[in-house]
């Protein structure tokens, strides 16, 4: 593929917008970052806050520390931060420089009990609301679509943004992903100037390495991913599961440590990276192999995620171990036969796990996750596989992704009520 392809510019431009970094889970942490736009802009400490969140946001948040909060968790640490020691301009990281000062202050004004958290019921699966009130005057900011994407702002009756009516799966200003296909992604990952990704890839490489170290050494969550070095052995296979798990047990308990996050998601981000990175290792391939075989990976991540939408009752990290199985694949010298079969066969396998949220269990998901996308792969190469027709699996690999698709933003809509009704009244 030609470096002036428009293809090539494309992919290249989905890179630089998905592979940013951000602390902590990133739905509380989009919280924080509206939060501290809304402050901003207001120019005072609200005296009132009113957070209306759509379900997902809500169950999203509900479980995982916000970090730099001294362990606090919910839509209403995430919001009371944001305010007092939010920096919108860092976006997010948007809460990566809190103060002990800042942290008491934060506690303080939880303790007043100035935010109230409402459903947004908006129709739109993604949908932050903040109205912030000081005295008379008052800002209202909306975020929607994805994590970063603020598409309303007024200030005292004033519209000072405004980008229309908001419609669901519109993603304005991002690069279109139904670009995105396995051939043509295995092409540009063949051909791409290396200077082109290298920063991009070599920060996911020492982000996601980084958080995965602290995981493994520290005490977080439920430590799945120290878990299965001490219990299952060191062999390559385990370690790939074991970091990609030890960066989520990491960060969904609150680890002050950045990751690179893919779909809008961290627990994706290290799960499309980590495994890869640690076959690299053990393959022993050159720094230019594993940037190639990252592309590959954070690709077809994103190629599978589009169809679903940022949130669903489809277990985002599937969509990353496929991803992740497929950077593998490539790593052995393998093409295209080989990753759309890697892709069938760990979609096969795993595509029935829910979100129930953001919280430790997420690194129980990622091992599974990455396990499916290896034993893909490994099927393949040894004359084993799944076939059209087999339950959702339909033939050719674009097919099947549609199918995907469809079961994570459509077929899957009344199960992701049912468990966010289940997390809100039984749990």
């Amino acid at each position: 593929m030609d470096r002036n392809d428009a293809r090539y510019q494309a992919f290249l431009q989905i890179l630089k917008e998905e592979l940013v970094p951000a602390m902590g889970c990133t739905e509380p942490i989009a919280i924080a970052y509206g939060a501290a736009k809304a402050r901003e802009i207001l120019g005072e400490i609200p005296d009132k806050v009113i957070v209306e969140a759509s379900a997902n946001i809500i169950k999203n948040v509900k479980s995982v520390v916000v970090p730099n909060t001294n362990g606090l968790k919910g839509i209403e640490a995430a919001a009371a931060v944001g305010i007092i020691a939010g920096k919108a301009d860092k976006v997010l990281e948007v809460v990566s420089k809190v103060s002990e000062e800042e942290k008491k202050l934060t506690k303080e004004y939880l303790d007043r009990g100035c935010i109230e958290v409402k459903l947004a019921d908006t129709g739109i699966v993604f949908d932050i609301i903040i109205t912030m009130h000081y005295k008379e005057a008052y800002v209202k900011l909306r975020i929607s679509e994805y994590h970063v994407n603020i598409v309303h702002v007024e200030k005292n009756g004033e519209v000072l943004l405004s980008q229309g009516s908001v419609v669901e799966g519109k993603e304005k200003g991002l690069t279109d992903r139904s670009l995105l296909n396995v051939k043509d992604i295995i092409e540009f990952a063949d051909t791409v100037l290396i200077e082109d990704v290298k920063e991009t890839l070599s920060r996911q490489i020492e982000y996601n390495s980084a958080i995965a170290k602290a995981g493994i050494e520290g005490n977080y969550g439920a430590n799945v991913g120290s878990v299965l070095l001490k219990t299952y052995g060191n062999d390559v296979k385990i370690r790939a599961k074991a970091m990609a798990a030890a960066g989520s047990d990491a960060r969904m308990s609150g680890c002050e440590l950045p990751v690179i996050i893919n779909s809008g998601s961290g627990n994706q981000g290290m799960t499309t990276s980590l495994p890869v990175i640690e076959y690299a290792k053990e393959l022993k391939v050159s720094e230019e192999k594993l940037y190639r075989a990252l592309v590959i990976s954070n690709l077809i991540t994103l190629h599978l995620k589009t169809g679903i939408g940022r949130l669903s009752a489809f277990c985002g990290v599937i969509c990353a171990g496929c991803g992740s199985g497929a950077g593998i694949a490539y790593l052995y010298g393998d093409g295209y036969e080989e990753i759309a079969h890697t892709i069938v066969n760990a979609v096969a396998i795993v595509s029935g796990i829910v979100c129930d949220g953001a919280k430790p269990s997420c690194a129980g998901k990622i091992a599974s996750a990455v396990d499916a996308g290896i034993l893909g792969y490994f099927m393949y190469k040894e004359g084993q596989q799944f076939r059209g027709g087999d339950g959702i699996i339909a033939k050719g690999v674009e097919n099947t992704i549609a199918n995907i698709g469809h079961l994570g933003k459509v077929g899957m809509k009344e199960t992701d009520k049912e468990i966010i009704n289940i997390m809100l009244t039984r749990c």
